[in-house]
């Protein structure tokens, strides 16, 4: 099981919970990062959909994990989750999540502008 913590308003949160995979479990929810840190939820990450600044304080990005920049140069590539999966050894699901969880990180709404957002921030080359 994977725990997380949703972030954002009640609609992204809602599109957010529309998104997880099988076996993420939501330990929590919160309309800031500052309410989300203080409520002091056991998980084993945040997802957010607010990348626009309107959190209660200043945001430092999060950064994504070793994992998380595998699964998003194979994306880059153009592969399917299964042949991430297959290439990473990990199950769909899983890539699932992470692609999940590189969208909230980037503020993207989906994994085509996920690599677009990445590309325009260095964190991939072509």
């Amino acid at each position: 099981m994977i725990y997380v913590v949703l972030v954002g308003t009640a609609e992204e949160r809602s599109r957010l919970r529309a998104l997880l995979p099988a076996g993420v479990v939501v330990a929590g929810e919160a309309a800031t990062m500052h309410d989300a840190r203080r409520a002091g939820h056991h998980a084993d990450g945040w997802l957010t959909a607010a990348a626009d600044g309107r959190d209660d304080e200043p945001a430092a990005p999060e950064p994504l994990t070793a994992r998380e920049h595998q699964v998003l140069e194979l994306l880059a590539e153009g592969f399917p989750n299964k042949l991430i999966a297959a290439r990473l050894g990990i199950s769909d699901q899983t890539v699932k999540f992470h692609v999940a969880s590189i969208c909230g990180k980037l503020g993207a709404a989906n994994r085509t502008e996920a690599v677009r957002l990445a590309l325009r921030r260095g964190l991939l080359t072509v």
